[in-house]
């Protein structure tokens, strides 16, 4: 957006682009539809179709009849109003469900388009706006700008506008695309990291900087573009930059002045990995003394990796956060024996002090780039007769795991898109049972290994109902061929080590959204999709979760049947996260990024060609068409019954 805008966002985008969306609208069932198709069962829809109203509008916070199965922790959203989106998953525990029930799976295929407004940039929208009372905050991609959007006006009126100017610099630095996951709100203040490394607190009334605070350094291949996470008067960032030999840390910030209070290491002694002795891991092969020294050989572990730029759940009842780390430093495996650890690792920690409670090493010796950074949702379920306090965690090992949150305990596992470099996890050890042929190694092509660096999943988060039990999780199914190649680490250049060429993984597809039983660790129906899914999810109260595509289909689906109810064509690729909330007129909104980007959606931009499948780690050649399905373009859409 230009100074010259006249204090007004675009209330609709270019006349083009309009009638482009309107000629691409289309309502009801899906099973047939041209891009994605339904996969049920009729046993599965028996079990859970619950009643229907007949009403077009329905009730504000009503919902659907039927039974609840599952519970959200108490307190988990902080005493937020029901139609406000303060946190980046809604509540701590990264349920991203809302309690609104107006938009239904009876009336949701006369959902339209309320507004829409240009982001002003053209690199992915990655993240999901935020909504406090009757102002919504949205936050753009590199040079990172906040905005701030008067709801009470027609089309929506800009408030103010923060341009903190980050560091140019960091624009060539950054990993795959100069992305932002979204803010935070507490406090009165607008929370929200740049990428340039640095944290920012912005007055949510008047756009002013509260504070500012440099958290990690370009020079050594550090950037930041994660969300952050407030607990109490702690502000919790994580760096990204695993490519580029940095050293993974998750760091508190404090509240009121930025200043950093502690800051826990992925990898180095127990003291800079903050494990003392209330350090109680479950599974044996994750205790012993300074183990993120000991399992790499030499001094490796200070270029490894294990960066955490993904996303932080709280549990207000057990009062811990729950956050995983990426992969270790330098993707040829050959160049760091051992374990690796605390590399793709689940940490529980007191967010007062850091200290570690318990951690889980996903994979270890990791040889594929398989990042466990994705949302840990919490939910109370019962569990063998039982109600447990459970963690649930879509990997992007293609795994699907639920824990006790307590004590660290793998309670199930399975694989929810098409996986073969492990065929089960034992639950015993809590170690997977390998190929040992799908092993990656320095100057030898490892064929066919399924998912791939991508992962069954990336960073792009899952949506939790309590109302069906289920978790909804957008997956790809993206396979590889994998070489270890050598690499020199010099300071913030790229310290990558193997060469990757994707392709699509077999069944006829490479996305799927699916509906995922975390209980019995089985898939109960799910949408297949053309492309790889790199939106988030969004649940709600009427039974509905939406999502969007890569190539610019936002939708609607059936949340206990997976069954399509709508969707409407948008301006590109919907690579953010869905958000629902109440307007000041007292209806049900839901709001989502348009806006293609990312690791595998920068294949669509201009100045990167598809003729070589090595492209891009690797990525050009598991979407060489992309170019063809859609185009950079940011903008935030609206819609309302």
């Amino acid at each position: 957006m230009r100074e010259s805008d006249s204090g007004r966002w675009s209330a609709a985008i270019a006349v083009l682009a309009a009638g482009a969306i309107v000629a691409g609208c289309s309502k009801g069932p899906g099973a047939d539809s041209r891009d994605g198709h339904r996969d049920t069962t009729a046993d599965a829809r028996a079990a859970l179709e619950a009643p229907r109203t007949d009403s077009v509008h329905g009730s504000l916070t009503g919902t659907l009849p039927g039974p609840v199965v599952g519970a959200i922790p108490a307190g988990a959203d902080h005493g937020a109003k029901p139609g406000e989106w303060t946190m980046p998953g809604r509540d701590y525990v990264n349920s991203r469900y809302s309690p609104l029930g107006e938009i239904n799976t009876s009336n949701v295929a006369h959902l339209k388009v309320a507004t829409s407004m240009s982001a002003g940039v053209l690199n992915g929208m990655e993240g999901q706006p935020l909504v406090i009372g009757t102002t919504m905050y949205v936050v753009t991609p590199f040079p990172n700008v906040l905005v701030a959007v008067d709801l009470t006006k027609p089309g929506g009126a800009l408030k103010w506008k923060y341009e903190p100017n980050p560091d140019p610099r960091s624009v060539g630095i950054a990993c795959c695309d100069v992305v932002n996951r979204g803010a935070v709100y507490a406090d009165g203040k607008i929370i929200y990291s740049l990428l340039d490394a640095e944290t920012v607190a912005v007055d949510a009334a008047t756009g002013k900087q509260v504070w500012r605070t440099k958290v990690g350094d370009i020079n050594r291949g550090e950037t930041f573009t994660s969300a952050p996470m407030v607990v109490g008067d702690n502000v919790f960032v994580g760096n990204a930059g695993g490519e580029l030999g940095v050293r993974g840390y998750i760091a508190a910030l404090d509240l009121k002045t930025g200043a950093v209070k502690w800051r826990a290491y992925s990898t180095g002694s127990d003291a800079d990995v903050k494990i003392g002795s209330d350090f109680h891991p479950f599974y044996a092969k994750d205790q012993g003394k300074d183990l993120g020294e000991k399992t790499w050989g030499g001094d490796q572990w200070k270029l490894g990796g294990g960066t955490t730029w993904g996303w932080i759940s709280y549990d207000p009842e057990t009062k811990l956060i729950f956050y995983a780390t990426g992969n270790p430093g330098v993707w040829n495996p050959d160049l760091r024996p051992g374990d690796n650890k605390w590399s793709i690792t689940l940490f529980a920690r007191d967010p007062e002090t850091g200290n570690a409670k318990w951690a889980y090493q996903f994979v270890a010796h990791d040889a594929w780039d398989y990042d466990e950074i994705m949302e840990n949702i919490l939910v109370d379920m019962p569990f063998n007769g039982k109600t447990r306090k459970l963690l649930v965690h879509p990997g992007r090992t293609g795994f699907a795991y639920t824990f006790d949150r307590e004590t660290g305990e793998l309670l199930a596992a399975n694989t929810f898109q098409p996986t073969n470099w492990a065929s089960a996890v034992d639950l015993k050890t809590g170690k997977p049972l390998e190929d040992p042929t799908k092993r990656t190694h320095q100057g030898t092509v490892t064929r066919d290994i399924c998912p791939s660096s991508t992962g069954a999943k990336d960073q792009q988060p899952s949506a939790f109902s309590p109302r069906t039990g289920l978790v909804y999780i957008p997956a790809h199914n993206v396979c590889m061929d994998y070489e270890g190649v050598e690499a020199n680490y010099i300071a913030g250049t790229p310290y990558l080590g193997a060469s990757v060429k994707m392709y699509p993984g077999p069944g006829g597809y490479r996305g799927e959204l699916v509906a995922w039983d975390p209980i019995k660790a089985q898939k109960l129906c799910g949408v297949k999709e053309d492309l790889p899914l790199w939106s988030g999810v969004l649940a709600t109260a009427g039974d509905v979760v939406f999502y969007g595509t890569m190539d610019g289909w936002f939708k609607a689906i059936d949340a206990r049947t997976c069954a399509e109810l709508w969707k409407m064509k948008v301006a590109s690729g919907v690579i953010g996260n869905p958000i629902a909330y109440t307007g000041p007129d007292g209806k049900e909104y839901i709001a989502v990024y348009s806006g293609i980007g990312g690791w595998m959606g920068a294949v669509a931009f201009p100045d990167i060609s598809t003729d070589d499948p090595y492209t891009a780690l690797g990525v050009a050649g598991a979407v060489p068409d992309l170019k063809m399905k859609t185009a950079p373009g940011g903008v935030l859409y609206v819609f309302t019954l």
